[in-house]
């Protein structure tokens, strides 16, 4: 090989490695010095896991410091700020806290922070079959079933009363178990708006419910006519009896008006003479015997 090709490569070699480290040195050095002239914030994270439902407390928190550029949006840089204040939504180990994650001061407790605006929070009573054999968990979409008699009919008939329904809790736990395990509740709190409140509530005391699991990302309204129980075993319906026909209402009676009486007979024709007497002139009448 070459000895001048060998010698012109090492070079070139050479040359590159020196101005790496040149350009690195450079680099290292400019990131040092703006990482030590840089300010520093501080910023209030979770000192234990606060789950949904949990009012924050000093032991709950503490400070940290963090870069500027690193501080998060919506963060906290005081302690006091966050004392007292519902959790909305889980927060992790050293995860700051945030105020899209945390409910006002005096917002209330339990699941009355995580309760939408404009939202209603129902509870209704249920069992194994009525809860999906317990597999309702907190955050999850269910649809609501009524069974019920409708007045004036026979047989049962079976309705969707309300579709696409937030579960807030399930018995008294607001957040879903941590090994993901279902939680069998006697009663399932649901969040509604105040006109599914009252149309819950008239179902759970006339009727039968039953809830319907569905797909968290399902959220499209389906229109159902609903079922009547004699579709379940192929039967006709029955006919309702007709109501009897009104009896006719009895005619007025004429009322007899009495005649006017006749006109009085005209009065008889009166006859005039006329006399002359000299310059004198009278008219004199004379009556006419019938």
């Amino acid at each position: 090989m070459d000895r001048r090709f060998l010698t012109v490569l090492g070079v070139s070699l050479l040359f590159a490695l020196v101005v790496s480290s040149i350009f690195y040195q450079i680099t290292a050095r400019a990131g040092a010095r703006k990482t030590d002239s840089g300010e520093s914030r501080d910023v209030v994270v979770a000192a234990r896991p606060l789950g949904v439902g949990i009012t924050v407390k000093p032991t709950d928190v503490k400070v940290i410091k963090l870069p500027t550029e690193l501080f998060p949006k919506q963060g906290f840089s005081k302690v006091e700020e966050v004392l007292d204040r519902p959790v909305i939504s889980n927060i992790l180990l050293d995860e700051p806290l945030l105020e899209g994650r945390l409910a006002s001061r005096g917002s209330g407790l339990g699941i009355a922070p995580i309760i939408p605006v404009g939202m209603r929070a129902v509870t209704v009573r249920v069992n194994d079959v009525v809860g999906v054999a317990g597999f309702i968990m907190p955050g999850m979409r269910i649809d609501v079933l009524v069974t019920g008699r409708p007045p004036g009919q026979d047989g049962s008939f079976t309705t969707t009363a309300l579709q696409n329904i937030l579960v807030l809790t399930a018995g008294t736990t607001i957040e879903p178990d941590s090994r993901g395990q279902a939680i069998n509740a006697p009663s399932v709190t649901l969040a509604v708006t105040p006109d599914q409140a009252e149309i819950l509530t008239l179902a759970s005391n006339e009727g039968k419910i039953q809830l319907v699991l569905r797909n968290g990302t399902d959220q499209s309204i389906e229109r159902t006519s609903g079922r009547r129980i004699y579709e379940l075993f192929g039967g006709a319906p029955k006919e309702q009896p007709r109501a009897p026909a009104p009896a006719p209402r009895p005619r007025p009676k004429p009322v007899e008006v009495a005649a006017a009486p006749p006109p009085p007979p005209p009065a008889p024709p009166v006859d005039q003479i006329v006399v002359i007497r000299g310059n004198q002139k009278t008219v004199e009448t004379v009556l006419k015997n019938n």
